[in-house]
Formats: structure tokens, C-alpha cells, sequence
């Protein structure tokens, strides 16, 4: 009885370790879009007002879903329309990050401030990045 007692505590703490992990992943997406992108594109997803486009309520996240991964990574050079508003800034891309990294950076902005898009798993996510290798990212 007791080593059965002993193996039931072991299996509770890894499975509670299991849990810890996964709530510490939870909101990695938060953390690195606060340390990315908040600068520019601001805290709330409100964009900087006709210098930096909004990713709060952006058409752009569901219209170009298969082009952001590599505009994370290599970032973004000429207009771009969000909303019906046009942007011409220059945004530089994160070649630092991991593919695990960029999904979920994608998967906290298309979760987040009313946008409710599809998310990307992480493979998802590296084949379309091996598309835009050796593109200009957009």
C-alpha cells in the first residue's frame, strides 16, 4: 500500500510540473509581444495614428494570415493598408526569434483586443517561414 501511495504522490507532482509548464507557455505570447512589438504597435494593439498600423481589429491579420509569419521575421518595407487606412513605415523584422517564438507572437495578436482569428500551430508556422526565406518578406 504504501508504494502505491508513493507512486500516486510522484505521478500528482510530475503531472502539477506538467501543468506549471504549460501555464508558463501560456502567456509567452504576452510577454514577447511586450518586448517586440508593444514599442511600436502599443500595449493595447492600438497602433501609433496614421504612422504604425493598429493590430487590434485589423483586417490585415485575417487577409494576409499566411504572409505574417515572415513579416515577423523579416519585417516589413513599403504601404500597407489596414483598415482602409495606408501605412508607409518601416518595420524591422525579428530574425532573432524562433519559430515557437513567432507562433506565439501570432497567436496572442490574433486572440487578442476583440480579434478572434484562426491560430497557427508551430509547424504551420515554419513551413511558411521556409517560403519567405530568401524573399523580402513581403
Amino acid at each position: 500500500m504504501s508504494t502505491w501511495w508513493l507512486r500516486g504522490a510522484a505521478c500528482l507532482a510530475a503531472a502539477s510540473t506538467l501543468v506549471g509548464c504549460f501555464s508558463n507557455r501560456q502567456n509567452e505570447g504576452g510577454k514577447l509581444y511586450a518586448t517586440h512589438c508593444a514599442s511600436c504597435h502599443g500595449e493595447q494593439g492600438e497602433g501609433l495614428r496614421r504612422l504604425i498600423p493598429p493590430l487590434a481589429g485589423a483586417d490585415y491579420l485575417r487577409q494576409q494570415r499566411a504572409a505574417l509569419p515572415c513579416l515577423i521575421r523579416k519585417g516589413q518595407q513599403g504601404p500597407v493598408v489596414v483598415n482602409g487606412v495606408t501605412y508607409n513605415q518601416v518595420m524591422p523584422g525579428h530574425e532573432d526569434l524562433t519559430d515557437s517564438q513567432i507562433t506565439n507572437i501570432l497567436n496572442f495578436v490574433q486572440q487578442q483586443w476583440g480579434n478572434q482569428n484562426q491560430t497557427y500551430t508551430i509547424r504551420e508556422v515554419s513551413e511558411l517561414l521556409d517560403a519567405c526565406h530568401g524573399s523580402d518578406g513581403q
